[in-house]
């Protein structure tokens, strides 16, 4: 009697689904429920960081110098809740993008299954950077209503290499400061093991991310790219410079308005961003999707 517990075969799939399988079968093996995994219980220990101080928009300015260790503390923890908010706002548009592009294909193949495993993942990441967020002391940082607006717009209608890269841009950022700070034992014991979920969940929507970039780029005109690699520069910007909301400094008792100037201009800032993305912005020249009027938004971006 065949055991119920085996898998279909998969002779004869497609490479998408042969890359859709061993993103199942990691799924099935390495997953986390953040409600049993992070502990919520425990009180906030305001003697920790909520995220590796080099990682500050202030780090490294005059304004920086000045503060002491318990504001800077809570400005890390203000930050590291706006970034969480952020992700969950640009979750929810990528759980749409995704849902909307398996929406007609066959169910039964492996690769709808793991974009229905994302979305799950995804899913249950936003609930945990929820109580993340609130357990750091933080409100519910959102976007400014230009860029949800733009969001509105961006998931209703990106589709193909657009949204996939897109996507790919959002997890990558946050991929790099997160094994930064899942590492770091100045960061709150529970941000560290959130980020660690994370981490190791994103890098299989990563992974997906990557091979439906290439897949749908296959054949792809001059045009085509030209447009796409514009409508990805965007979204980029407005995906990063949406991460900390310029109300984390009022919220952590600074000065708001110097505090906005000072990061403006922090070049080491600006350092650790384009570092974290040196592998993205690699593999979308390789796709050809850094074209100059792109390459405009992603400097703006400090991401090149």
């Amino acid at each position: 009697m065949a055991s119920s517990t085996v898998r279909p075969s998969t002779q004869g799939s497609s490479p998408e689904g042969d890359v859709a399988r061993r993103l199942l079968d990691s799924a099935a093996v390495l997953a986390y429920d953040p409600a049993t995994e992070v502990d919520w219980e425990t009180p906030l220990d305001r003697e920790y960081h909520g995220a590796s101080p080099e990682w500050s928009t202030l780090y490294g300015t005059a304004y920086w110098q000045e503060l002491t260790e318990e504001q800077r503390k809570e400005l890390t923890r203000q930050e590291a809740a706006s970034v969480a908010s952020t992700g969950i706002w640009f979750e929810m548009i990528l759980q749409q993008m995704v849902l909307r592009d398996v929406y007609a294909k066959d169910p039964t193949s492996t690769e709808v299954q793991w974009a229905l495993t994302e979305i799950a993942e995804e899913c249950r990441h936003s609930i945990m950077f929820a109580r993340g967020a609130e357990k750091l002391g933080a409100p519910a940082y959102r976007p400014r209503r230009w860029a949800t607006e733009l969001g509105r717009v961006f998931k209703a209608v990106a589709f193909g290499e657009a949204a996939y890269a897109a996507i790919l841009v959002a997890e990558e950022v946050l991929d790099v400061m997160q094994r930064d700070w899942m590492r770091d034992e100045r960061v709150v014991p529970f941000v560290r093991t959130i980020n660690n979920i994370h981490v190791v969940e994103e890098s299989r929507h990563m992974k997906f991310a990557r091979d439906q970039t290439r897949k749908q780029l296959a054949g792809a005109g001059r045009a085509r790219r030209e447009i796409n690699a514009l409508v990805i520069a965007i979204a980029s910007y407005v995906i990063v410079t949406s991460m900390v909301n310029r109300k984390v400094y009022a919220n952590a008792g600074l000065d708001e308005e110097r505090a906005l100037a000072e990061a403006k201009v922090n070049e080491h800032h600006k350092s650790m961003m384009r570092s974290s993305c040196s592998g993205l912005m690699e593999f979308l020249a390789s796709c050809g999707l850094l074209t100059k009027p792109a390459l405009v938004f992603y400097k703006r971006a400090n991401l090149i």
